[in-house]
């Protein structure tokens, strides 16, 4: 689930027992790092807990300092030991996190700067920590719908890694602009390299070049493919019960999107954390449904205008309550 297995076949099966599983774990490094994640395990363990919460939380030790820590968490039976590794996993991720936003920042500049036009994009950084770029490549390639490559300093060498888009495989990509990297490999979608800092600005080129090739031609803006098509009124919990049965989501088993006609906000979103906000709309009948977009706050739709959502259904766990909850992915205005 955190590192994008397939979830079809018999890896879907052993990813939802397993999920199972570690619900009812009571391996003391597990539940202090759920608990100190905020992960509840008495309503479920989902792919988001594992994906958004225990995941980074595990891996924080490895991008930052020692990969053994957490692997001694996971092993120890002492409950102080683990609940204080548990507490220092989490300030790594909290240093990953902002390390990120910043080295995030920093390269959309460069690209708004310097590489609007590029089919393929490699990004470079003196101060870029090598253990977090992988992250901001898959943020930068998401926001820019091109593939890039996002690189940190390792003395004289540059090492980091890929994303891409559909349509582009970045191991033939790769192959054939290879000459000045002292190592990489990977899969279509996702890539680890290395070289040396003084060939960067030919790879840059060359990497551009060979994207426009496999491309065939600039790359188009990117489409969202809806599951269905929904009115408000659908939107119930007895859907919400029978999307359960199909998890868990992830990668080859993705997460249904519904799109909705015809939403009219009657308030204004409610902006929180800066960068997210909270929304209402009510059905034909007067039902209200609550929604929440992520890392949206920059597009706040209009009040009183109709619109069209593109969302996903999902519990909200509140107060010992489970509500329905809709996940903005896009919207526009209706046509």
């Amino acid at each position: 689930v955190a590192d994008l297995v397939p979830l079809t076949g018999e890896n879907r099966i052993l990813a939802r027992f397993g999920l199972r599983i570690l619900q009812g774990c009571e391996r003391p490094g597990v539940r202090a790092l759920m608990q100190i994640a905020g992960v509840k395990p008495d309503h479920g363990v989902n792919p988001v807990d594992i994906s958004f919460r225990l995941g980074p939380r595990i891996n924080a030790s490895g991008r930052l300092a020692d990969a053994a820590l957490s692997v001694e968490l996971m092993l120890s039976d002492d409950d102080q030991f683990c609940d204080e590794t548990a507490q220092q996993l989490d300030v790594f991720n909290r240093e990953r996190q902002e390390i990120e936003r910043h080295i995030t920042e920093e390269a959309e500049k460069m690209i708004e700067r310097d590489y609007a036009d590029w089919p393929g994009i490699v990004l470079f950084g003196e101060n870029w920590h090598p253990g977090v770029v992988g992250i901001v490549a898959g943020r930068v390639t998401r926001k820019y719908n091109r593939p890039c490559v996002v690189l940190g300093n390792e003395g004289d060498f540059a090492k980091g890694s890929g994303r891409s888009v559909n349509g582009v495989n970045l191991v033939d990509v790769l192959g054939s602009c290879c000459e000045q990297l002292t190592s990489w490999g990977g899969h279509p979608m996702a890539v680890g390299v290395s070289l040396a800092k003084v060939h960067l600005d030919v790879f840059r080129t060359r990497f551009a070049e060979a994207v426009r090739t496999a491309a065939g031609s600039d790359l188009i803006e990117p489409i969202l493919t809806l599951s269905a098509w929904l009115t408000p009124d659908q939107i119930r919990e007895q859907l919400m019960d029978e999307l359960e049965l199909l998890q868990p989501f992830g990668q080859g088993n993705p997460e249904p999107i519904f799109g909705v006609r015809g939403v009219v906000l009657r308030s204004r979103p409610e902006i929180f954390k800066q960068a997210h906000f909270r929304f209402s709309f009510d059905d034909s009948r007067g039902r209200r449904l609550f929604g929440v977009a992520w890392k949206m706050s920059g597009r706040l739709p209009p009040v009183g205008v109709p619109l069209d959502f593109a969302v996903e259904i999902a519990w909200n766990h509140f107060n010992d309550r489970k509500l329905l909850q809709l996940e903005l992915v896009d919207w526009r205005v209706s046509e």
